[in-house]
């Protein structure tokens, strides 16, 4: 009969540590779950940065980048209304064959702050995403929404 009572305490020992452990997994699985408005933001701010690299980036060594070509186009016409003209045409050429709805392209240094290009109503944007590149003395802002 002794021998009965001591497995009883080693059964509701083991239960013990079973609950203690079930409770522990939970709350640890409840900390851990991510906040999906927390990772929203941070998805719609890197779209800016991500829509900047493309325009940047080279595909080969010897390729221009858009920021380039544009740059040079300005700065060879010395920023005449007609260069102005022509680059506005290849942003929105641009922009539109990346799909891109709402969007503001300006040139914030040597054209203080002309718009290139632009869609949607940015008066009334939210969560507005910019990232800012520069190529010469001509720094280019991309504002999305």
């Amino acid at each position: 009969m002794l021998d009965e009572k001591g497995n009883f305490f080693i059964i509701d020992a083991v239960l013990a540590v079973i609950l203690l452990l079930a409770v522990f997994i939970v709350f640890n699985s409840a900390i851990s779950i991510p906040d999906s408005g927390y990772s929203n933001e941070i998805k719609e701010s890197k779209n800016a940065q991500d829509i900047m690299e493309i325009l940047s980036g080279k595909v080969y060594y010897s390729d221009g980048t858009f920021i380039s070509d544009i740059s040079e186009i300005l700065k060879e016409n010395k920023n005449s209304k007609e260069s102005i003209r022509e680059v506005s045409g290849l942003c929105k050429d641009k922009f539109e064959s990346l799909k891109i709805k709402n969007y503001r392209f300006s040139e914030t240094n040597v054209l203080k702050d002309k718009v290139l290009a632009s869609s949607g109503d940015y008066s009334n944007a939210k969560d507005v995403s910019s990232a800012t590149r520069s190529y010469g003395d001509y720094y280019f802002t991309l504002s999305t929404w």
